[in-house]
């Protein structure tokens, strides 16, 4: 019997190969160009978009998190390899978190929180389809747009770029 985290795990595995792909676009020298000056930089915005999967797994397992003990600012990485060596740790760790969750952890209670207030409470595998998964897609999609606008050629995500065809 199939728990309630196993089509997540299974998602998630499906979308690590096409975040792997938009990865092999980055530009090594262009790490720390930024579309706007209140944008993060490439080299952060694929750095945060290498980690979130394994800093969701770090802190799913537990009743809640605190905001206000989050660091939410991503470091510059001087190389593509720092990313991809993150992100493999990071695929790791949500692995193990996804495949390890039982039914009864998944439909638990989770809450996030700033100090004494209370922001939302939802169950742990809502948490990671909004937070782990959604918000990932999001950023994905941003790191997207930043190599379009440094003339990337774009991979194929869930259907053909303007540079790629997967169907001839």
């Amino acid at each position: 019997m199939r728990t309630i985290a196993e089509p997540v795990l299974s998602e998630f595995r499906e979308e690590v190969a096409t975040t792997k792909r938009v990865f092999e676009r980055l530009p090594e020298d262009k790490l720390a160009w930024k579309p706007h000056p209140k944008s993060m930089s490439l080299g952060q915005l694929a750095w945060h978009i290498a980690v979130v999967p394994g800093s969701l797994a770090k802190i799913v397992p537990q009743d809640g998190f605190d905001v206000s003990q989050g660091n939410f600012q991503p470091p510059q990485p001087n190389n593509v390899a720092e990313i991809l060596t993150a992100f493999e740790q990071s695929v790791r760790d949500a692995e193990l978190c996804l495949g390890s969750m039982t039914d009864q952890q998944a439909k638990g209670s989770w809450r996030l929180s700033n100090k004494d207030r209370e922001l939302l409470c939802r169950p742990r595998i809502e948490i990671v389809r909004s937070i782990m998964l959604n918000h990932w897609y999001h950023h994905r999609g941003q790191l997207s747009v930043y190599l379009r606008l440094l003339n990337v050629p774009l991979p194929v995500i869930y259907g053909p770029s303007a540079d790629e065809n997967p169907f001839v």
